[in-house]
């Protein structure tokens, strides 16, 4: 296989909003196509038209388009059942899809029965020992057939891109049902089916799909194909070490992220490495993540996510970004104050947005601080004449220290609060050049300005 023949996809069901662990699967299946020069596909898996919604689908294109993880292909599942309907003959008239008339009630008595007795809850094919007059009768009663995938017996193996050979016993698993007493296919057969026709080659997911996987590959081989290349990464967990979820941990989607105002890079280069062997680097480009990808760094062992992580990220970020990265978005928040500016308050972002306090404070109105009226005109009246340069500040503080003997922070923090209202924020030897003669004076003399 060369590498431009890779095909991967990301397959969400739009049931609800992608959070961070959803969203691995994208954003690693996107590096690996990239890499490797192949292709991403997105499906989206809306087979259950109860849960799934075209808001839920409109909310993935919008979250994949945020983080730059652009498709190369595109399909929704609900536009493919003549597809499916096909394949589910072939596995019919082969005997290896089979109906069953059990309710859902009947097949729970039975699972407790099993359990009692010490047995696994395997479902024990009863239906393959009905008869044609029994199965007329059963229908006859109004009951409408659920359809089973018959297990081959033999053990499935397959050899994983991340934990390596990998073995599934067929027989300590119930024989899958792929289609519901309504005629409505579950995901199993529809993603296999789609991963044979759009020519799938590696299919990256969480090792939540492990079990599923040797169940995939038998219903691979008996549509007469050759199932993928398959990678099962560890999950990303909450903090409390439950799994996250699309209902429960709203803070964590990708929706409520990119309204929180952190940058989409922040989040691509922080899920890329977390749980790896790699460093974990602010990387301003996707081309950079992608290069630097290597599927078998992946860990086995599952992963807290700690939002701290990705404040961390997004403030590491932001302070690794030229200027001309950034001069279009600075203009559009009016806050383009030039080169120095940003040079100069970026250290003290942690948020994009925060570049307007900044900029507030340059040009002002800003509500002085002062807490001692006398260092403040003592100060304003040595402050030299402008034209000012990067030397200004030092040579203003020590004149302001050898005439009134403050020094370290009883010099430094009254100036601060006088200048910016504020008792945090960049070097003031490159805000006072950006504040001006002007706004300063009028600052340590208590006027807003």
């Amino acid at each position: 296989m060369t590498s431009k023949s890779v095909t991967v996809r990301f397959a969400p069901s739009p049931t609800g909003s992608l959070h961070v662990g959803n969203i691995r699967a994208a954003l690693f299946n996107y590096l690996y196509a990239k890499r490797n020069g192949g292709r991403f596909m997105l499906r989206l898996d809306d087979t259950d038209d109860e849960r799934s919604t075209q808001e839920y689908a409109l909310g993935i294109e919008i979250d994949l388009t945020w983080l730059g993880l652009t498709h190369d292909l595109f399909a929704r599942q609900s536009d493919r059942i003549a597809e499916y309907d096909a394949a589910a003959e072939k596995l019919k008239a082969s005997g290896r899809l089979y109906p069953c008339y059990e309710t859902a009630n009947e097949l729970e008595r039975r699972r407790k029965r099993q359990l009692a007795m010490k047995k696994p809850p395997v479902y024990d094919r009863a239906a393959l020992k009905l008869t044609d007059d029994e199965k007329r009768a059963f229908e006859a009663e109004g009951r409408k057939p659920h359809w089973r995938f018959k297990l081959s017996d033999e053990d499935t193996s397959f050899d994983d891109l991340i934990h390596g050979p990998t073995r599934i016993d067929p027989r300590s698993l119930s024989d899958p049902v792929l289609i519901r007493e309504d005629g409505r296919y579950l995901y199993t057969l529809p993603s296999v089916v789609d991963d044979v026709e759009f020519g799938i080659t590696h299919v990256i997911r969480g090792a939540d799909h492990v079990t599923n996987t040797g169940v995939q590959v038998q219903i691979t081989r008996a549509l007469g194909a050759t199932p993928p290349i398959f990678a099962h990464y560890s999950l990303l967990l909450a903090e409390d070490g439950a799994p996250l979820s699309k209902r429960k941990d709203a803070d964590f989607t990708i929706a409520a992220l990119r309204h929180s105002g952190l940058e989409p890079m922040a989040v691509n280069a922080l899920l890329a490495r977390l749980g790896t062997s790699d460093p974990v680097e602010a990387v301003l480009m996707l081309d950079e993540l992608a290069h630097g990808f290597d599927i078998s760094h992946l860990g086995r062992a599952d992963i807290r996510f700690d939002p701290l992580d990705l404040a961390k990220m997004n403030a590491t970020l932001l302070h690794k970004m030229p200027y001309d990265d950034v001069k279009a978005r600075l203009a559009a928040k009016h806050c383009d104050l030039g080169e120095i500016f940003w040079e100069t308050v970026q250290p003290n972002l942690g948020l994009f947005d925060d570049v307007e306090l900044w900029a507030n404070v340059v040009n002002g109105p800003v509500t002085p601080v002062i807490e001692d009226a006398g260092f403040a005109v003592t100060a304003a009246s040595m402050l030299p004449p402008e034209p000012w340069n990067i030397d200004t500040w030092s040579v203003w503080t020590n004149e302001v220290k050898a005439k009134t003997g403050a020094k370290g922070r009883a010099l430094f923090m009254p100036l601060r609060l006088a200048l910016t209202g504020l008792d945090h924020g960049p070097e003031l030897k490159n805000l006072l050049l950006l504040i001006g003669r002007e706004r300063a004076l009028a600052r340590l003399s208590g006027s807003s300005l």
